[in-house]
Parts: C-alpha cells; structure tokens; sequence
C-alpha cells in the first residue's frame, strides 16, 4: 500500500462514499488478505465490497506461491482443474466475505458483497447456469456472495432465472445503455415472477457497466478536445436511464413488495491513458446510489490526490451533447457499445482458458516436486 497521508485517505473516499457512492475493490490476492491490505482498506479508504474475475485470479495464482498447498491438496484428491479454481476461490472470497459482512449487516443486504464470475462454459446455457450459481452460491456459505453473469443477449434469461431462483447477481460485461436496459428488465422479470409466486421479493443485484473501455477503443480517433470523454459520456446517459427505472411505475409496485434496486455499478475505472488523470473515471462518475469498483492503484490514486467535485446529475448533464459530437466525429456509438460487449465475452472467454491452464501447469508441476 503506498505511503500516503492517512488523514487525506479517509477524507477524499470518505467524501465519495458520503456523497451515496459505495467503494469496492476490483481485487482479490491471497497475499493481500494474509498481509491485512483488504482490512485496512475497508477500516481507512471506505472500501464495503469487492469483486473478482478471472483475470484478477490468473494473476494472483501466476505469480504467487500462496496458492500451491491448496492447488497440491486438490490435485491429490483428484479435483478438475474447474473444480480446483473454484475451491481456491472461494476460499479467497469467504475471508473477504467475512471481513465485510459488518457493511452487508449494517445496511441490511445494500452493501459488503463480494462477487465469482461463473465459468464461460455454462455462461451462456441458461439451465447449466442456474445450476452453476446455486452449487457456487451454496458452496461459499456465505450470504454476502453475488455470482457474476454476462448480461449478453444469451446470458439476459439466465440473469432472470438465477433472480427468481433466489440467487444474487452481478451483471457483468455491460456497456451501453441498451444493454443495462435489457439487464434491468431480466431483472425485474426475476422479481416479478418470485412476487407471483409468493416468494421473498429481496433478492439483490448489480449492474456492472465497464467505462475506460470505451475510451480504449477510441483513443486517436477523436479530436484532442474529446479525449477521454466518451467513457464518462456514456455513463451520465446511463445513470440517467437507471434513475429513471428506479422512479418508474413498475418499480414502485415492486418496491411495495419488498423488492430492493438493482443498483448501478460502474466497472473498469482505472485509467488506462498514461496522459490522463489516474482519478478520471473516480471523479466523473461519482454519483448517490451507485457502486465503483476500482483496482488497486486507483483507490490508492484517489485516496492520495482524488477529490469529488460534484456528482452526476439525475438528467445526465452535457452526456448527450458529447455523444453527439463525439458521433459527429464519426463514431457509431450503438456499434461501438455492441463490439466492445462482444470483445469483452471473448475476453472472458480468454481469461477463462489462461486461467485453466496455469492451474493446470501449477498442479502437475507440484505434484511431481512432491514425488521426487
């Protein structure tokens, strides 16, 4: 953790966080959690909440030797790889779970969840799916756990059938509006379906919608004026469509029933332009009733030298009239947002093999260091 001020780290997140913005962390180590990083983030920088992926564990697993007694352990119990994964995994996110069960008490369910992606393999089989959350869910025995699904076109009727099933879930791989729109509507089926059927209609949700991606894909092929723009563009006109939902008629019905909001969550904010500021998508998206997400040296960024400079507005501000020019640069924004989900699924797809596969390699090779 870098050495800055302490008084200056609780005082910039805390203002996030005081303003009705949650602060997760986009990370997860076994190093982290041994070293107490994770509680002291939670104790001085208001982290309440923590997702993964499998690109976070790859990582992890790849360049760390305090995974290998666990993988060893499976591997002699003759465990799939898959299997293997999702047992160190979990073991991870039950003791982040844990120390964030206080937030997850205090706010009655709002906050302190931690989230597991499931596998590529079954993401888009919406049975396999819902089989693959409730044995992942119940396996954590932990509350607090939301499964991570795509809210692809194949993956929008898992969404709903993993919602009226009673499981929690994290939306992931968002990036539109249209597509936070169709993840909502999963959403609200799922309640609507529990509610007809005489079920608890508190089953949380989140919808992660990625930011800096888009100005990834952009970067110089728009005029310097709007760099860096687009990412935090789109998230005004989708925070402007999710406060809408929230008011709507639909949702008030369901709010007598019990029903609590599937909140927005805003994912990939750490800048990736080295010319940008490394609080960019932290300061522009600070926004009442919505989660960031943000690794580890973006929090660490805004702790230091971030601040909030004011919040969202409800009407999405001047998003629309950047989209228009940035469309008038010669951006098809609606393509942009379809190809950019399409990249991401392979990317998970991707993520998914790599993972697999230095899993796989870390077994044989300790076993066979263990029988020599």
């Amino acid at each position: 953790m870098s050495s800055v001020n302490p008084e200056r780290q609780v005082r910039a997140t805390k203002q996030l966080h005081d303003v009705g913005q949650s602060l997760w962390l986009d990370n997860i180590t076994r190093g982290m959690l041994d070293a107490g990083t994770l509680k002291t983030y939670i104790r001085d920088l208001s982290i309440t909440g923590l997702t993964s992926n499998p690109t976070i564990f790859d990582h992890a697993i790849r360049e760390s030797a305090a995974y290998d007694a666990s993988i060893l352990r499976g591997s002699r119990a003759g465990k799939s790889v898959e299997d293997l994964f999702f047992d160190i995994a979990l073991e991870d996110l039950r003791r982040a779970a844990d120390l964030l069960r206080p937030a997850w008490d205090r706010t009655g369910g709002v906050d302190g969840w931690v989230s597991l992606e499931v596998s590529p393999v079954v993401a888009y089989d919406t049975v396999r799916t819902i089989v693959a959350a409730q044995k992942l869910h119940g396996r954590a025995e932990r509350p607090n756990l939301l499964i991570k699904i795509p809210g692809t076109k194949q993956g929008l009727p898992a969404i709903e059938e993993a919602i009226f099933s009673g499981v929690p879930i994290n939306v992931t791989l968002l990036f539109s509006r249209g597509q936070y729109l169709a993840a909502a509507d999963a959403f609200a089926r799922g309640i609507e379906r529990r509610v007809a059927a005489g079920l608890s209609a508190a089953v949380a949700s989140v919808a992660s919608v990625f930011v800096s991606r888009w100005d990834v894909a952009v970067s110089g092929k728009l005029p310097r004026e709007l760099s860096g723009q687009l990412g935090i563009a789109m998230g005004k006109r989708t925070y402007k469509a999710y406060r809408a939902v929230l008011e709507s008629p639909r949702w008030q019905r369901l709010y007598n029933e019990g029903a609590r909001p599937q909140r927005l969550l805003w994912a990939s904010t750490g800048t990736k332009d080295p010319k940008a500021s490394d609080t960019l998508y932290v300061e522009g998206l600070a926004a009442p009733f919505t989660v960031d997400t943000m690794p580890d040296s973006t929090l660490e960024a805004f702790a230091d030298h971030g601040s909030v400079l004011g919040v969202l507005p409800v009407d999405g501000g001047d998003g629309e009239h950047v989209l228009a020019r940035i469309a008038e640069a010669g951006i098809d924004i609606d393509a942009l947002g379809a190809q950019l989900q399409e990249e991401g699924t392979k990317s998970f797809v991707k993520s998914w093999d790599d993972l697999m596969t230095i899993i796989s390699a870390k077994s044989q090779a300790l076993q066979k260091a263990s029988n020599r």
